[in-house]
């Protein structure tokens, strides 16, 4: 398998993202989380978090991890999102590049070694996670109301999840 082909594949799948055993990431030394936005928390089109996402945060900081949201969108969408749960974020990462990952990795005053990125897409959180040592942990997209791009991308992803 070549090494691009590696960064592709995430380290981990769940369901959702409250399907993710966060004690299993305790054990294996993760202690920061980097969330991506769009259809990994909410659906594209949704403006801010729901009650059970908040709740979320809240039992994750309970148990010592660090968080932080990561979004190739627009500091504006960012914004309405970090008010609303008081986390920090990035917000035009244009992952998968490196830049915006060590950017959160600034925020959370983490190392690689101990943080997971969270996300939907093997192209960009997958991929840039991995770019950056990363642990990385794929969940199905909450909507399949997409860009254009987006639905492109999904089609070479079957692709490629479909030899694991």
């Amino acid at each position: 398998m070549n090494l691009l082909y590696k960064k592709l594949i995430p380290d981990m799948y769940a369901n959702s993202i409250y399907d993710i055993n966060f004690g299993k990431l305790k054990e294996r030394g993760i202690t920061s989380l980097v969330f991506d936005i769009d259809n990994t928390l909410v659906p594209q089109k949704v403006l801010s978090v729901d009650r059970k996402v908040i709740n979320l945060f809240k039992f994750l900081k309970s148990k010592g991890f660090k968080v932080c949201l990561i979004s190739n969108n627009t500091t504006k969408r960012v914004n309405n999102f970090t008010k609303n749960t008081g986390i920090q974020g990035v917000s035009w990462a244009i992952k998968p590049r490196k830049a915006a990952f060590y950017k959160a990795l600034k925020m959370l005053d983490a190392k690689p070694e101990e943080t997971a990125i969270i996300g939907d897409q093997i192209f960009t959180d997958i991929l840039g996670g991995h770019r950056v040592g990363l642990f990385t942990i794929l969940v199905p997209p909450l909507s399949s109301d997409e860009f254009a791009w987006t639905r492109l991308m999904r089609k070479l992803e079957r692709r490629v999840l479909k030899k694991v």
